[in-house]
């Protein structure tokens, strides 16, 4: 049987209460605080064009919804992940139109 106090072997002290640090996520700001930059990326993909959109400030699953609904509306693949959206090729202009529709503040 495994335990899952990472990083505790023993200890002697028979009150002993393990706690484990965990991180909170930021609460999802509203779309009019949101202050999202959008740039078109070359690096590290290949040679392919991507375009990034970072500087979202909320909870995981609220950017991977973004994501998402940035992908459906485009009709592109890409990814939602490390607090930035990837959008496959060089869709820069399109995506800051979506994103000032849904009321984000985009540059």
């Amino acid at each position: 049987m495994k335990s899952n106090r990472i990083g505790v072997v023993y200890s002697t002290d028979p009150d002993f209460k393990y706690t484990e640090d965990k991180i909170e996520e930021a609460a999802t700001l509203p779309t009019q605080q949101q202050q999202l930059r959008v740039a078109i990326d070359r690096k590290q993909r290949g040679g392919k064009v991507a375009t990034v959109v970072t500087g979202f400030v909320g909870t995981v699953a609220d950017l991977e919804t973004l994501g998402k609904k940035l992908k459906t509306k485009l009709g592109v693949g890409g990814a939602a992940k490390d607090g930035e959206i990837v959008i496959q090729g060089e869709l820069k202009d399109k995506v800051i139109a979506l994103l000032v529709a849904d009321g984000y503040k985009a540059k």
